[in-house]
């Protein structure tokens, strides 16, 4: 006797439906790609988790390319030649979401691998990539940081020539302030003439 089919629907239990989602995303991926090797075909998949977060496998190097090929497909399509105005506006619109998210996600993606997670899914060629786009980085940092040490310095040279040409020019006014005292109490304290004394008798 053969199996009856299984009804879908929801799985309630949040841990069963998180783990079943991770299992037949990768499922549904690795079809995907045997799909693209085995048939020679160009395949885009998008997947967006519960949470908003994208899942996505592409069977070319452009996820965007792709996206713009069917676009550019479904206009020229003769089955969607009737298609009223609005609708085509909303799959537009879509479509251009559904751009800027993996754009966006792909930004987050990066930003992470840069910071060192999410390196699990990364080729030994992507991770050289990423090894060459740190190094660079590394080299600017330090590139930036020299600069700045040397502003710093040229700055305290500069603060520090200031300040000894103004304490040489404070030198310059005591010797002349001390010199002008000393003139002044020499010719104060002169001793009085002498002369003879003169005594007269009657």
């Amino acid at each position: 006797m053969g199996r009856g089919r299984v009804e879908l629907k929801r799985i309630e239990n949040k841990i069963n439906r998180q783990a079943t989602f991770a299992k037949r995303r990768n499922g549904l991926m690795k079809k995907a790609q045997e799909l693209s090797v085995l048939c020679e075909v160009e395949v885009a998949l998008i997947i967006f988790s519960s949470r908003g977060k994208l899942f996505e496998f592409c069977s070319t190097p452009s996820m965007f390319k792709t996206l713009e090929k069917y676009k550019k497909g479904y206009h020229t399509s003769s089955d969607v030649s009737t298609v009223p105005s609005k609708d085509s506006s909303t799959l537009d619109n879509y479509q251009e979401y559904l751009m800027l998210r993996a754009r966006v996600e792909c930004l987050q993606r990066s930003h992470r691998n840069l910071l060192g997670t999410d390196l699990g899914s990364l080729s030994t060629k992507e991770l050289g990539q990423l090894e060459d786009q740190v190094e660079m980085s590394l080299q600017k940092i330090r590139s930036k940081k020299t600069q700045l040490l040397l502003d710093n310095l040229y700055d305290l040279t500069r603060k520090e020539q200031m300040l000894q040409d103004a304490n040489k020019a404070l030198q310059r006014k005591l010797i002349e302030a001390t010199s002008s005292a000393n003139t002044f109490q020499s010719q104060s304290f002169l001793p009085p003439s002498e002369c003879e004394p003169s005594l007269q008798f009657w």
